[in-house]
């Protein structure tokens, strides 16, 4: 189906300049050096805030010597007590991005919100396939719980958000925590998370709307196949932390905000995600943007805009309100 009559018209110029290419190993560089472009760019946009940038290097854990990189964002203001932290991980189809490539959120989240900012530059696929990513996102939620004090950050105070990919890990991340009885996670924005593997399968009755643009069916296939190599999308026992919607238990996850646009690819399996959470006694907030494909929100229109205002109220009612 033709689904360009359905696209908001303020998202259709956009189309023009989003790739049209699916994703492969022969296309991959230059969706790495898209985002690579996009993150110098966006970068520069943190002199627009009153915030200031560092980047840090923390252990991987374990026998690894490897470290893991970590773009810190902070009010320039001094707090007069512990300020919450909100734990972002990139987009990218978990082969490509880094954390600068969402620079300009990141502040406005740290200014509007005034909280810390950790965006962890995770390992990527094909390089390093699952689990590679989410125990990266596991060790940096850890050394933040851990490092509380140095941070003056509150440790009951942790959100965790990911678009794309990134929620994706996000989502994963809760599974996790929660299983592992590690630190407790406030809250989880999830940003059109890319959930469940059987997606690239062919459903009894697949959606015909969904998927036609930026982010398609078989740009879906190529990225589940490099994660969970050397399994496939689609076999039995893919792990919940790999795709959240394999998890046969939602309880107990903290509550979620989540955001998909009506032509996404994902919106069928973020609204079981999402049936299944209130169904196991989560709260969650649902925003389904209508005529909204993949990655709407990184154009300039009104519906993107509009839409951040949102996540920013949404996650400022789970943060304490600070007086500095």
């Amino acid at each position: 189906m033709n689904t360009l009559p359905l696209v908001l018209p303020e998202l259709r110029p956009a189309l023009d300049i989003f790739p049209s290419v699916d994703l492969s190993s022969e296309t991959l560089p230059a969706l790495r050096s898209a985002l690579e472009d996009r993150a110098a760019q966006a970068f520069q946009t943190a002199e627009d805030f009153r915030v200031t940038l560092e980047q840090r290097h923390i252990p991987a854990g374990g026998d690894d010597e490897r470290t893991i990189r970590l773009l810190t964002i902070r009010p320039t203001h001094t707090a007069s007590s512990p300020r919450p932290v909100l734990l972002h991980l990139h987009g990218g189809g978990h082969c490509a991005g880094r954390p600068e490539q969402n620079t300009g959120d990141l502040c406005r989240f740290a200014q509007e919100l005034n909280c810390l900012v950790i965006s962890p530059d995770y390992r990527l696929t094909p390089e390093t396939p699952f689990p590679g990513g989410i125990e990266d996102a596991y060790t940096t939620l850890c050394w933040i719980h851990d490092n509380a004090e140095t941070l003056n950050i509150r440790r009951d105070q942790i959100g965790v958000t990911g678009e794309s990919a990134g929620g994706n890990l996000a989502a994963a991340l809760c599974l996790l925590a929660r299983d592992r009885h590690g630190p407790a996670i406030l809250f989880q924005n999830l940003i059109y998370p890319m959930l469940d593997d059987r997606t690239v399968n062919d459903a009894p009755n697949p959606s015909p709307t969904a998927g036609e643009f930026v982010w398609t069916r078989a740009s879906n296939t190529y990225a589940w196949d490099i994660l969970l190599t050397p399994s496939r999308p689609g076999d039995e026992n893919i792990s919940p932390y790999a795709a959240p919607a394999r998890a046969t238990d939602l309880s107990g996850l903290p509550p979620t905000i989540m955001t998909v646009g009506a032509l996404d690819l994902f919106l069928e399996e973020d609204l079981l995600y999402a049936q299944r959470l209130i169904r196991s006694g989560v709260s969650v907030e649902l925003d389904v943007v209508p005529g909204a494909y993949h990655a709407f929100d990184v154009t300039d229109a009104p519906i993107a805009k509009q839409t951040l205002e949102r996540r920013i109220t949404s996650m400022r009612r789970f943060f304490s309100p600070s007086e500095d």
